[in-house]
């Protein structure tokens, strides 16, 4: 696919608002700009994407301009050092520090004053709050990101996080779904497997994403983990039983579910791109990631436009899920209207910095 091409000869629309996609550089390639004036509802940044706060508000302004409509910009603001942003950005606590804190005021002020910096920027999506808990001390993937190990404190917590980010005008994202368990591989590495039984998930692991779906949570992102005593030979980003009859069904979830991003190790080792694709849509994912090489996204941008012409999503499920991913531009939209623009200073400003400091010296005064 290349920008040279006409409009006309894109996939369709739906097939494009299946996806969220990624970029190098710090400006929108010739690629991702045709597809977002032909469709494309969701783009992810990272900080490989700009060197400044105002560098970073000129790239969303772009490609709100370009998109010409309602789009989804997400991007991690977790709190803590591995997956937030660096300054100017407020350097927050992380949620490894609020679970020993355990004041749910305190996060839904952090995460409400954490919307403002990220408003003030263009971004109306946060991958945050990460509501996997944290029972393998050595974990790399939980360790300092985890609200902790029990399963009702992470779910009071999360929905904490939850409110504060919907009171600062920003869509949360609840991930990893069903949670990464007693797992030790990084998903970003290879595949991790999770040997709990189906008791186990419902009583332990997914309490906190129930506590998400009942506050009223937008997203939630599959985690790429091999259940076997559940689902033997699928990840639960591909998992029709997991995403469509436990999230979707069981759960009664009815927000958008993200598939984290496609080209990560545990799904990439097994699967070809535009086979994954296709395989996390018909599951019940409604966007999947595929963020940090083109080839890869164009790729799985054809195979699923060919299975969808060859009728190979129920067109039902394809409407619904359309349906919410639209619903979530609408919102998106509506905190643009309601909330403004805080001005740019808002990042890192003096009262930002005051509540970081005053949060994290509380979590000092408690360490065990």
């Amino acid at each position: 696919m290349s920008a040279s091409r006409e409009a006309d000869s894109l996939p369709p629309r739906d097939v494009l608002q299946k996806f969220m996609l990624g970029f190098q550089g710090t400006s929108l390639p010739a690629e991702l700009r045709v597809l977002l004036a032909g469709g494309l509802g969701s783009v992810a940044i990272y900080p490989r994407n700009f060197t400044s706060a105002e560098g970073l508000l000129a790239l969303t302004e772009d490609i709100r301009r370009v998109a010409g409509g309602p789009v989804l910009i997400g991007i991690d603001q977790e709190g803590g050092t591995k997956f937030s942003l660096p300054e100017p950005f407020t350097q927050w606590a992380s949620p490894e520090e609020f679970g020993r804190l355990n004041d749910e005021a305190l996060v839904q002020r952090q995460a409400a004053a954490m919307a403002r910096e990220l408003r003030a920027v263009g971004i109306n999506l946060n991958f945050a709050p990460m509501l996997d808990l944290h029972l393998n001390p050595d974990s790399p993937v939980t360790k300092g990101r985890s609200f902790g190990s029990d399963p009702h404190r992470v779910s009071r917590l999360g929905a904490a996080f939850i409110r504060g980010m919907g009171a600062g005008g920003v869509l949360p994202c609840a991930k990893h779904f069903p949670g990464h368990g007693d797992a030790s591989v990084d998903p970003h590495e290879d595949l991790p497997v999770f040997q709990g039984t189906e008791r186990r998930l419902d009583s332990i692991d997914l309490v906190p994403f129930d506590g998400a779906i009942r506050e009223g949570v937008s997203f939630v992102m599959t985690a790429h983990i091999l259940l076997p005593q559940i689902e033997p030979d699928l990840p639960a980003s591909l998992s029709r039983k997991l995403l469509t009859q436990v999230l979707r069904e069981r759960m009664e979830f009815d927000g958008v579910i993200l598939a984290d991003d496609l080209g990560m190790g545990a799904i990439a080792k097994r699967y070809g791109v535009g086979e994954a694709a296709v395989e996390a849509l018909r599951a019940g994912c409604d966007i999947v990631m595929l963020c940090h090489d083109w080839r890869l996204a164009a790729q799985a941008i054809e195979e699923v436009a060919e299975a969808r012409k060859a009728g190979g999503f129920p067109e039902g499920e394809w409407e619904a899920s359309q349906e919410r991913i639209e619903r979530t531009h609408r919102v998106a939209g509506s905190f643009d209207e309601d909330y403004g623009r805080p001005g740019i200073g808002k990042i890192g400003c003096a009262e930002h910095r005051r509540l970081a400091a005053e949060i994290r010296e509380r979590a000092r005064s408690i360490m065990p």
